[in-house]
């Protein structure tokens, strides 16, 4: 017997997206329940004293209580004073208090690899050569 299916791959729209998203999480909550609420945003940024961003960051708790940091920047001037681990430890605390129990995101070896060891990150996998001549670290750290 043979069977096929016929379809088409096109370019999402929003209503698109929704039923992608709504999809994985109704086949993830089906396997595993949620300890947390859909997505709770982690968002801060620094300003220094005129009100200018020096820094900041993106991320957000998932359904099972982890920490997602997407991003954490610094403006190059501001760097290696301290104020990214200040930002990083003000969005684990309050992940903390909002249930998180662990912390988990990437970067490059040119980027914050040496950053991330040193706030208590462990490495936890890599993507040799990629951008080519580099690597890509993926790190976790337990928040509890």
């Amino acid at each position: 017997m043979k069977t096929t299916t016929e379809f088409t791959i096109e370019t999402c729209s929003e209503k698109n997206i929704k039923k992608i998203v709504d999809g994985i999480n109704e086949y993830n909550l089906n396997k595993v329940p949620a300890t947390a609420d859909v997505w709770t945003k982690i968002e801060f940024v620094a300003k220094n004293e005129e009100g200018i961003e020096i820094g900041g960051i993106l991320g957000g708790i998932g359904y099972w209580s982890g920490l997602e940091v997407k991003i954490l920047w610094v403006k190059e001037a501001y760097r290696k004073k301290g104020i990214g681990s200040k930002i990083l430890k003000h969005a684990e605390k309050i992940a903390i208090e909002k249930g998180a129990v662990i912390s988990m995101l990437d970067t490059f070896d040119f980027q914050a690899e040496e950053f991330y060891l040193k706030n208590g990150y462990k490495p936890i996998g890599e993507i040799k050569d990629f951008p080519k001549g580099h690597r890509r670290i993926y790190f976790s750290k337990k928040l509890k």
